[in-house]
C-alpha cells in the first residue's frame, strides 16, 4: 500500500524536529558549566585510634568535615532517600514523576508548592547557593543535575549532599551535624537523630532544636512517619523515636591538645589529616587535672604536662597549657617547648655518664663540702654541707656540690655532648658550657626533659620522642644499661613526702633558681612522665618548689594510666651491686685523686671508634702509663680485677657498641668507644 506524500512528508518533519529537540537538549545539557566539585573540608587531627582530637573551620568558617557514604549509619541514608528521593538510584537527575507533580501543583495554586527536586537537584542547589523559588533557578538546577549525573557517580553525587547539606548556623554536611548535634561520628545513630539529620536540611534556620525545639520535633516526626510508611523503619521503631528527646543545645567540636595541634598543621599546611600517636582519653583526662589543678596556682600561673611511651617515645598526652585561651596564663604559648631551666633534673645525667665510664659506683663516698672551681663556688639548697655521702645518698638529696664535682672530672662539654648525641636541644649563655649547666645553667624544654628520662628508662638507649604514627627515629646509646638501672633504683628509693603514694616509681624534682620553674619527671616499665609549673613569662612564682607543685601531679598523671606502675625491670646481667666495702678500691672513694695527669693511664687499644671483630677468646685491651693494678670495665660492669698485666683478653659479647674503661690503683682513667661486630 502506498503511503500519502503529505503524511510521509510530515513524518520526516516530526523527526527532524524531534532531533532538533533531542540535539539542542544534549547541547544545553552537555555545554552546562559546572561549579568547581572539590570539597574544601575542616583539617583533623586524630588520635591513635582515629578518634577526632580536634578539628578546624575551613575558609569561611565553617564547619565541614570529611565523610564517606560508607562511615554513615546506612538507616541515615535510606531515611534520606526515601524522604527526599525515592527514585534516587534510578533516574538521570530528574525524576519525571516528580517534576509533574510539582507542576501540577503549581498550576493548581499558582506558585510552587513543593519543588519536586532530587537529591541530585539539591546537590546543584547547594554547590552554587542557588534559588529554589523561581522557575530560573528550578531550571538551573535541572540543567546542572543532569550535567552532575553525566559527570558524576550515584555515590559521589551522594557524597557532595553529605558534605553540603545544611545543617544549622555554621554546619555544613551530616558529619558537622552529628557531631554538634550529639556529640558523636554518623557512623551510628538512633532512628531519632538519623530523621532530624534528614529534616533540618530543608530549613536549617527554622529548625535548630535549640532554637526552635517544636518546629524541629514536627519535622523530624514527619521524617519518621513515612520512613515508616515505605517500610524504612517499623512502626514501633517510629513511635519510640518520636518520644527521644531534642538535643537542646550544640556541642563544642573537639579541641583536644590544641598546641600540638597547631604545631603539626603549621608543620605540614597542605595535609588534610594528622595521625598521631596520642590516646584521646588520656589526653582528655589530664587536660582535666592541669585544669582543676589551677585552683592551686597563683592568677598568672600555669602548668605543662606529657606522657610518652617509655619503649617507643611515642608521646601518649601533651598538654602545653592548663588554659588554652587564658590571655592572663599566657596560655596560647605551648609550654613543652618553651626552653626553661631544669632545675636539678638534669643531675641524674651526670650520675649515669659517671657510672657509665666507670668514675662512680652508687655506693661510691663523693665529699659534700664546699669548694670553688675558679671563682665558682657552688652551695647546696639548704646551705649546709654533709661531708661523706655516697653517690646514691647524694642524688637522692639533689645535692650540688657532689654532682658539680662530678661534673668537673667528667667535662661539662661531655654533659652537653652527650645531651646532643641523644638529639636534645639544650641552650647556655655564649655556647660555653660551664659547671652550672647541672645545677639548671642551660635552658631547656620539657619535652627534651622527658627524652632525656625515656633514654634512661630504656636502658640508655635515646630515641627522639613521635608524635606522628609511623615515624621511625635514630638510636643513640647515651649511657650503658648498667648505669641507668642504677639510676631507676636509685630514683625509685627516693625519699617523698608522706602524701605521696610509696608506688615504685623513678622520679625526681626540681625547683630553678628564683622559684621560675617547678618540674617533676618520672618513669614506671612502661611510661614516662614529665610536669613542668610556672608563669609562661618567665617571672618568679615565690614559694613554688618542685616536689610541693610539680610532684604531686605527676603522681595523679601516672594513677591515670592504671591502677598502679608497671614494675622496673631488674638488673642487666652483669651490675655491679656491692656495697661500698665490697666495691675495688679504686671505686670507694672519689676526689682530687682522679685529676688526670701526664702519667695517667691512656688506652693504646682498642682505638677509639674503632670496629672490630673479636679474637678467639675475646677482645685484646692494652694500657700504656698508669700505675698497676688495674681494673677493666666493659659498659661500667667489672670484666678484669685488679690485673698487673698492661695487656687483657676481655670476653665480651656482641655485637654492639661498648664502652671500655681502665682505672689503675690510683684511681686514673681512661676511656675508648668501640663497636663489636
Amino acid at each position: 500500500m502506498r503511503r500519502h506524500p503529505l503524511a510521509a512528508r510530515a513524518g520526516l518533519a516530526a523527526l527532524a524536529v524531534a532531533l532538533a529537540l533531542w540535539l539542542g537538549f544534549e547541547r544545553w545539557v552537555g555545554t552546562t558549566e559546572l561549579p568547581p566539585l572539590a570539597l574544601d573540608t575542616s583539617v583533623e587531627v586524630l588520635a591513635s585510634d582515629g578518634q577526632l582530637l580536634r578539628a578546624f573551620t575551613v575558609a569561611d568558617g565553617r564547619w565541614r568535615l570529611a565523610v564517606a557514604p560508607d562511615d554513615v549509619d546506612p538507616g541515615y541514608l535510606d531515611m534520606l532517600i526515601a524522604y527526599e528521593d525515592r527514585r534516587f538510584l534510578a533516574h538521570r537527575g530528574v525524576d519525571p514523576w516528580a517534576l509533574t507533580r510539582a507542576l501540577g501543583q503549581a498550576v493548581t495554586h499558582g506558585r510552587l508548592v513543593s519543588g519536586g527536586s532530587t537529591l541530585t537537584m539539591q546537590v546543584a542547589r547547594l554547590l552554587e547557593d542557588g534559588s529554589t523559588g523561581s522557575w530560573s533557578g528550578k531550571l538551573r538546577q535541572v540543567r546542572l543535575a543532569l550535567a552532575l549525573e553525566r559527570t558524576l557517580s550515584k555515590d559521589e553525587i551522594l557524597a557532595l549532599y553529605l558534605h553540603h547539606a545544611p545543617m544549622g548556623g555554621n554546619l555544613e554536611g551530616v558529619r558537622a551535624g552529628t557531631l554538634a548535634w550529639f556529640g558523636k561520628e554518623p557512623g551510628r545513630l538512633t532512628e531519632a537523630e538519623a530523621a532530624l539529620m534528614v529534616a533540618l536540611p530543608q530549613a536549617p534556620s527554622l529548625r535548630s532544636p535549640d532554637l526552635h525545639p517544636e518546629e524541629a520535633r514536627a519535622a523530624r516526626d514527619r521524617v519518621l512517619v513515612r520512613s515508616a510508611a515505605v517500610g524504612v523503619i517499623s512502626a514501633d521503631a517510629a513511635r519510640a523515636a518520636r518520644r527521644e528527646a531534642l538535643p537542646a543545645a550544640r556541642r563544642p567540636f573537639p579541641a583536644l591538645a590544641p598546641h600540638l595541634a597547631d604545631r603539626l598543621r603549621a608543620a605540614e599546611p597542605d595535609l588534610q589529616v594528622h595521625h598521631t600517636t596520642l590516646e584521646a582519653d588520656l589526653q582528655a583526662a589530664l587536660e582535666r587535672l592541669a585544669a582543676d589543678s589551677l585552683r592551686d596556682l597563683p592568677r598568672q600561673a600555669t602548668l605543662a604536662l606529657l606522657v610518652v611511651d617509655a619503649d617507643s617515645g611515642a608521646i601518649l598526652a601533651s598538654v602545653g597549657s592548663a588554659d588554652y585561651t587564658s590571655d592572663a596564663r599566657s596560655g596560647f604559648v605551648d609550654m613543652t617547648q618553651a626552653l626553661r631551666s631544669p632545675g636539678s633534673t638534669l643531675k641524674p645525667l651526670v650520675y649515669g655518664l659517671a657510672f657509665s665510664d666507670a668514675l662512680v659506683h652508687p655506693e661510691t663516698l663523693l665529699n659534700d663540702r664546699p669548694a670553688s672551681y675558679s671563682g665558682y663556688a657552688p652551695q647546696n639548697f639548704d646551705n649546709t654541707f654533709r661531708g661523706p655521702v655516697t653517690a646514691r645518698e647524694a642524688l637522692q638529696a639533689s645535692l650540688n656540690l657532689p654532682v658539680v664535682e662530678l661534673t668537673h672530672a667528667l667535662g661539662p662539654a661531655r654533659v652537653m655532648a652527650a645531651l646532643r648525641q641523644a638529639g636534645i636541644t639544650a641552650e647556655v649563655p655564649g655556647d660555653t658550657p660551664g659547671l652550672a649547666v647541672t645545677l639548671g645553667g642551660v635552658g631547656m624544654s620539657l619535652e627534651g626533659l622527658v627524652q632525656l628520662y625515656a633514654a634512661i628508662a630504656r636502658g640508655g638507649e635515646a630515641l627522639p620522642l613521635s608524635v606522628v604514627e609511623g615515624e621511625v627515629q635514630p638510636r643513640a646509646q647515651l649511657m650503658t644499661p648498667e648505669a641507668a638501672w642504677h639510676l631507676g633504683d636509685i630514683m625509685a628509693a627516693a625519699p617523698r613526702p608522706a602524701r605521696l603514694p610509696d608506688w615504685p616509681l623513678a622520679f625526681k624534682t626540681g625547683t630553678s633558681h628564683g622559684h621560675r620553674d617547678a618540674l617533676a619527671l618520672g618513669f614506671d616499665g612502661a611510661h614516662v612522665v614529665g610536669v613542668w609549673a610556672g608563669r609562661a613569662d618567665g617571672a618568679p612564682v615565690p614559694g613554688m618548689y618542685g616536689v610541693e607543685v610539680a610532684a604531686p601531679l605527676l603522681f595523679e598523671a601516672f594513677a591515670h594510666l592504671g591502677e598502679k606502675p608497671v614494675a622496673l625491670p631488674p638488673p642487666p646481667p652483669g651490675t655491679l651491686i656491692a656495697a661500698n666495702a665490697e666495691l675495688p678500691a679504686h671505686l670507694r672513694q672519689f676526689g682530687t685523686r682522679l685529676v688526670q695527669t701526664k702519667d695517667s693511664p691512656r688506652l693504646t687499644f682498642p682505638p677509639d671508634g674503632a670496629a672490630l671483630v673479636p679474637m678467639a677468646g675475646g677482645v685484646l685491651a692494652r694500657v700504656e702509663r698508669g700505675q698497676a693494678p688495674f681494673t677493666w670495665f666493659a659498659n661500667g660492669a667489672p670484666v678484669v680485677r685488679i690485673s698487673h698485666e698492661r695487656e687483657a683478653l676481655l670476653a665480651l659479647n656482641g655485637p654492639g657498641f661498648v664502652t671500655l674503661a681502665v682505672v689503675d690503683a690510683a684511681g686514673r682513667s681512661a676511656r675508648v668507644e668501640f663497636e663489636l661486630r
